[in-house]
């Protein structure tokens, strides 16, 4: 047992790098962790590296995640079944019925841009697709081959996660007055009317 134990110890740098994801408690850059920690950033990646094989050889609940250059902890996959009753729908409900609105319209339309998004909705959505972004439920991946080249947005893994979803496969299906209102762009009804599958709470 004492050799077990001593094979999980950590580097100070690996043990330093642990402990500030655990208080950002959010997908965090490279380039953050080295801001908070003083650390070099080829510091920083090997203890990130050092990170994964521990948690991996120990079979921890958690591993060590990586996407779009941000890293973060997850439950370990296999434990999905046994959480998804208490934690599947663990939902920021700081967000606003029109975010939540903005966040179905990313989810069923992905990638869509900014201004097909505010087609949808009918109103101007510069502010909450920020929001969004910067609480890393959306996320810019490429731009679209037209005039002007706009960012085209898509779901993030945490939106995935905190929807209980598998995949975008498993968003339920657009009733047929709901698909018309995305081939239409919009139309002149409630500017806060949700989209099914997404639900969410007045600020």
């Amino acid at each position: 047992m004492k050799s077990r134990r001593q094979s999980a110890m950590l580097s100070e740098e690996a043990r330093l790098i642990e402990v500030v994801l655990f208080i950002e408690n959010e997908p965090t850059s490279m380039e953050r962790l080295s801001d908070l920690t003083g650390l070099r950033p080829d510091t920083v990646e090997d203890a990130l590296q050092e990170l994964r094989e521990n948690y991996s050889e120990r079979g921890s609940g958690l591993i060590l995640t990586e996407e779009d250059e941000l890293y973060s902890f997850m439950p370990a996959p296999d434990l999905f079944p046994q959480l998804r009753q208490s934690y599947g729908r663990k939902v920021d409900r700081r967000l606003s019925r029109a975010a939540m609105e903005t966040l179905a319209i990313v989810a069923y339309g992905q990638p869509i841009t900014r201004r097909e998004i505010e087609e949808i909705r009918g109103v101007g959505s510069d502010t909450i697709v920020k929001l969004l972004r910067d609480r890393e439920y959306i996320m810019v991946r490429g731009r679209k081959d037209v005039p002007g080249h706009p960012c085209l947005y898509y779901t993030t893994r945490k939106f995935l996660y905190e929807f209980n979803l598998q995949s975008i496969q498993d968003l339920p299906r657009l009733s047929e007055i709901d698909r018309m209102r995305f081939e239409s762009g919009g139309d002149d009804g409630d500017d806060n009317e949700e989209l099914p599958g997404m639900d969410g709470e007045e600020e």
